[in-house]
Parts: C-alpha cells; sequence; structure tokens
C-alpha cells in the first residue's frame, strides 16, 4: 500500500526540463519577440506549416487520431510511429533534431516542433492549431 500512496505522489510532481549529471538543473527561456502573440514556443525540426485539428494524447493507448490531425504529446517512442502515417503535423513538450519524433517527422515530411513547454497543457484537445516546423523559435 506504502509504494501505490508514494507512487500516487510521484506521479503529481514535474521533473526539470534539463538536468545535468551532477544534478544542475539548466533553464532558459525562448527569445519569443519574432512569433505572434499567444503562440507558443519551441524548437522548428521538420520544416513546413500545417494548421489543423489539435489531438493531445499522454498515452499511446489512447490515440484516437483521425486522418490530417496533429499530434501534440509529451514524446514519441519506437511505439508511437504508426501514427505517424496518420497524422500531419507534431508538438512535443521535449525532443531536439535527433530525438525520436523529430527524425520520423523529416522521414515523413510532417511539420513539427519540440521543446514546447507545457503543449499537453497549454494547447485543449481538439483546439484548430498552426505548426510551423520552418521558423526556429
Amino acid at each position: 500500500m506504502k509504494r501505490k500512496e508514494e507512487y500516487a505522489i510521484f506521479a503529481k510532481l514535474t521533473p526539470p526540463r534539463v538536468i545535468t549529471s551532477d544534478g544542475e538543473v539548466i533553464s532558459g527561456e525562448y527569445d519569443t519577440g519574432g512569433i505572434p502573440r499567444g503562440a507558443l514556443a519551441g524548437v522548428a525540426v521538420s520544416s513546413g506549416v500545417v494548421e489543423g485539428r489539435a489531438r493531445v494524447i499522454l498515452k499511446m493507448e489512447d490515440a484516437n487520431i483521425e486522418e490530417g490531425d496533429i499530434l501534440v504529446t509529451s514524446f514519441t517512442d519506437p511505439g508511437w510511429t504508426p501514427v505517424f502515417v496518420s497524422i500531419k503535423g507534431l508538438v512535443t513538450e521535449v525532443g531536439g533534431m535527433m530525438t525520436h519524433g523529430a527524425v520520423l517527422a523529416r522521414e515523413y515530411g510532417l511539420p513539427a516542433v519540440v521543446s514546447v513547454e507545457n503543449a499537453t497543457r497549454l494547447i485543449k484537445d481538439g483546439q484548430r492549431i498552426r505548426t510551423n516546423g520552418t521558423e526556429a523559435m
């Protein structure tokens, strides 16, 4: 019972985005001077601009994607690969140029932006969004 209680407590924690092997927490901010008001900043990793319905999905088993949706998630791993044939864009909270989602997005020709802080909380499931994978933010 104690482990279940601890799990519930730890599940509510949000780890820092970057932490070194020495335990140092590194933080920073994007230069948002060149993006439209209200836009979320991230790292453009696969070029193109696309508009569509956001599908905010936290677990692959909950994926209910329709052709042309834009996947918004915390991160992707190889288990997410089948979803890429149906989506037309990708937004993740973590990642870089060589992370799984970025590489697959380029292979499939999908606009993608990664490292969008709190994307799964700020973007609502079903919301219409524009993903700009061409311009670095």
